[in-house]
């Protein structure tokens, strides 16, 4: 079984074209995606159209929940534009989206952690900012879950954990958005590094599961001068670069 693991496009419609066009060279059964789909300063309707069809394993993020459930005098500029540039079928989708979802036997699909779509799983956050996190804080949040391989994102950070369970955690990265700051619980930053489009496919035989993070080059300068136009001057730096 060789499932590819897609998480965190935020509307980059061209890194998501890249990415599949990967995939699709690479031979998987399946691919699913970790939420964190439409909000941001690019193309939230087009993303939509380009994944509906596909009918992917999906479960919401963080960022679909605040489209559905916040007004939208509340929501940051990147709800909002996803907010304001999706129709009713988007809005219907994106409803139906569950918090987690087990896809095969053995694999739990979550966002952020188990129990929260906002919980940064295989980072911490401190008053320094953003450092891996440690083998007791990973046990604590992924330790309790029921399953062989754990697929979360959040973070856009590409990582993998060996839990003390033998189980198997994976973030892939970000398709859509290399870097970002943010300021809960602390001020912080988090860049990738480079501004690849990141995916993961992971991949089973009689050993376990094992997994391979995936850096796919696309047009990013494009996708920056896109997020000028748009009025996120920080998308475009974090797209160009993968720094804030």
């Amino acid at each position: 079984m060789r499932i590819a693991v897609l998480s965190d496009i935020h509307g980059n419609v061209s890194a998501l074209e890249a990415v599949l066009a990967d995939v699709g060279r690479r031979g998987v059964d399946l691919s699913v995606n970790l939420g964190d789909i439409l909000s941001g300063g690019l193309w939230p309707a087009e993303t939509a159209a380009m994944l509906m069809p596909l009918d992917l394993p999906t479960i919401r993020g963080n960022h679909e929940r605040q489209v559905m459930t916040l007004a939208p005098e509340r929501m940051g500029a990147s709800d909002r534009r996803a907010h304001d540039t999706i129709g009713e079928a988007e809005r219907v989708w994106l409803g139906g989206l569950p918090e987690t979802l087990r896809p095969v036997e053995g694999v739990l699909m979550v966002h952020g952690t188990p129990g929260s779509d906002i919980e940064y799983g295989l980072e911490t956050v401190t008053p320094e900012g953003l450092r891996e996190a440690t083998r007791g804080e990973a046990e604590a949040r992924f330790g309790g879950a029921k399953a062989d391989l754990i697929l979360c994102g959040h973070t856009h950070m590409p990582r993998i954990r060996r839990l003390e369970s033998g189980a198997l955690v994976v973030n892939p990265g970000s398709v859509g958005l290399p870097a970002y700051d943010d300021d809960r619980p602390y001020p912080h930053l988090v860049e990738a590094g480079s501004p690849h489009a990141r995916y993961a496919i992971v991949e089973k035989s009689d050993k376990g599961w094992a997994a391979e993070l995936i850096a796919v080059d696309y047009d990013w300068d494009r996708a920056a001068r896109d997020a000028e136009v748009h009025g996120r001057p920080d998308w475009a730096r974090a797209l160009a670069t993968g720094r804030v």
